[in-house]
């Protein structure tokens, strides 16, 4: 029984990174027949860009602010 507790504990535990946040709210509004193929890696990508600062695919000053 502890084991269920804990999991119900950290699903309702708000979650430090602000895009998992936000993806969880999008999700609530958006059915799952409805998101595409790149949806769970478009997410898993914001995410690791705030787990991981500094770790930028673009260069420094290389950015297309188009």
């Amino acid at each position: 029984m502890d084991g269920i507790r804990d999991i119900l504990d950290r699903l309702r535990a708000r979650p430090a990174n602000v895009v998992t946040r936000a993806r969880r709210m999008v999700e609530a509004h958006v059915p799952e027949e409805r998101r595409g193929p790149g949806w769970d890696r478009h997410w898993r990508e914001l995410e690791a860009y705030l787990e991981l600062p500094g770790q930028w695919s673009a260069a420094e000053g290389k950015e297309d602010d188009g």
